[in-house]
């Protein structure tokens, strides 16, 4: 059994849709059991956040204009793709009655002037529920047996809303219970990516990109033997193609690989997705909707026996927009529980730490946020060491902005000597000066923060002194 995953561009307009089908119709009939799951159409997430921010903002949001605005595109795929006058009127209604629910709850928002963590999470849950509507449809039309199935009733979650973790036991039963059968029946299930209910049966969406994540958990209870993940590039890149024209697609990644490219800002696949395929040696490939011939890359565990490359490193990826903030003061190492108390403090605000780095002198410590989190961070910090401050104990809480991070990642650079050398000695002539540098004790990975305006010369620099464009480099290491 496979599970096929579609992302927002992959279904984001009728010949998109009509791709898809096509990829799922020949995948049902040539390899045996098929489960899909879709993300919504690209752009309808956004839209459904932005109208309730605003309708909880107070602004006026006219019902009959929202809901043509969240059925259009769904409508006019049915019109285009499905032929079948009886079914085309079924899966109209059926849209238009989502398109009715969400309305409502969109009323109730800009009513009570509030937008909870809850609500949002069911607000937005509707774009993969209409498309998984339609998407099931199509299928159908082409005499494809198929059917929607909301993932509410599938994957159960804790009630972190807007990024649920997963049950994995509960999961598998109501998988067993619910999907299973569906499959056996020999229909497609089509199922909605991006959201889980927690153990209250409340919607519960498991953070944006979430449909990646999903698609993995659902191929852990059925014990898949692959989870495809659809998307409009050919696979995880040596580069960011927009930085680095001579980026390659790599054949292979492991697990850890992967994690890490996606961490670190490689946009390809949800750096959740790894976990529940790693738990059961499930490989993951990602393909392109829009050239499916293409291999792709497959994404599995660290092979028995590697083979080291010439140059140790996999891919240069980058994150821009970011701040590195540091605690400094000459007596920083008589604070009690300095660091404890930094990190409790930025996980009570919410943010996410992109890195972390500190003097051997223990006299400072530095840390990585999104710029738009920055402001947030160092006034908690300064609530929290007011005294601190106030007594010299600290010299200051200081913010250094328009940053970014690039990242050297690969399973070669593991006990590889000089690989460290050969980052900083590139930047060096390349005339980039390095802010902040951390390695993580695995060895995947080493990253430095540098001026946000030279992550085009860094990322290119460095593909280049790491031999990353060419061909044997690339397929150097193989996954599974």
């Amino acid at each position: 059994m496979r599970i096929m995953k579609f992302g927002g561009t992959s279904v984001g307009t009728g010949s998109a849709i009509d791709r898809t089908a096509t990829i799922l119709a020949t995948a049902q009939r040539e390899e045996g059991p098929i489960v899909a799951v879709v993300s919504a159409m690209s752009g309808i997430t956004n839209l459904l956040l932005d109208t309730a921010e605003r309708a909880a903002q107070g602004q006026v949001i006219d019902p009959a204009e929202f809901r043509w605005a969240l059925s259009e595109r769904h409508l006019a795929v049915v019109g285009e793709l499905i032929r079948d006058p009886h079914r085309s009127a079924e899966v109209s209604s059926a849209i238009s009655a989502l398109a009715e629910r969400c309305a409502r709850l969109i009323e109730s928002v800009q009513v009570l002037e509030d937008l909870s963590p809850r609500v949002r999470d069911w607000i937005v849950s509707f774009g993969e529920r209409m498309c998984a509507t339609l998407v099931a449809a199509v299928l159908a039309d082409r005499a494809v047996p198929s059917e929607p199935v909301e993932s509410d009733r599938l994957i159960v979650t804790d009630s972190d809303y807007g990024n649920g973790s997963p049950m994995p036991d509960q999961t598998r039963e109501l998988v067993a219970k619910n999907l299973r059968p569906v499959v056996d029946r020999g229909v497609l299930p089509v199922v909605t990516g991006f959201f889980g209910a927690n153990s209250d049966g409340v919607t519960v969406t498991l953070g944006r990109g979430g449909s990646d994540f999903s698609a993995a958990i659902l191929g852990n209870a059925l014990d898949a033997e692959e989870v495809v993940i659809w998307t409009d590039v050919d696979g995880v890149m040596t580069a960011d193609p927009r930085l680095v024209r001579e980026a390659r697609t790599l054949p292979s990644v492991t697990y850890a690989e992967a994690r890490e490219l996606a961490y670190f800002g490689a946009k390809v696949v949800h750096p959740r997705t790894m976990q529940p395929a790693a738990e059961r040696g499930i490989s993951l490939r990602i393909k392109n909707t829009f050239r499916p011939e293409h291999p792709g890359t497959e994404i599995g565990p660290e092979p028995e026996e590697k083979t080291t490359n010439n140059g140790s490193a996999k891919a240069i990826t980058s994150i821009p927009g970011l701040c590195v903030i540091s605690v400094e003061g000459a007596g920083l190492i008589d604070v009690a529980d300095v660091t404890a108390r930094v990190f409790t403090t930025v996980a009570r605000v919410g943010v996410n730490v992109f890195m972390i780095s500190q003097a051997s002198s223990q006299h400072s410590l530095s840390f990585v946020v999104s710029h738009g989190d920055a402001a947030r961070v160092v006034s908690a910090l300064q609530a929290e060491f007011e005294l601190d401050l106030l007594r010299d104990r600290l010299i200051g809480i200081l913010e250094d902005p328009n940053l970014a991070i690039v990242a050297v990642i690969g399973s070669g650079m593991r006990g590889t000597p000089g690989v460290s050398g050969k980052v900083f000695s590139t930047l060096g002539r390349a005339g980039i000066n390095v802010v902040s540098i951390a390695q993580g004790s695995s060895e995947l990975n080493i990253s430095c923060a540098i001026l946000e305006s030279e992550v085009g010369r860094a990322v290119a620099a460095l593909h280049e002194a790491f031999g990353l464009a060419e061909a044997d480099h690339v397929a150097g290491t193989t996954a599974g």
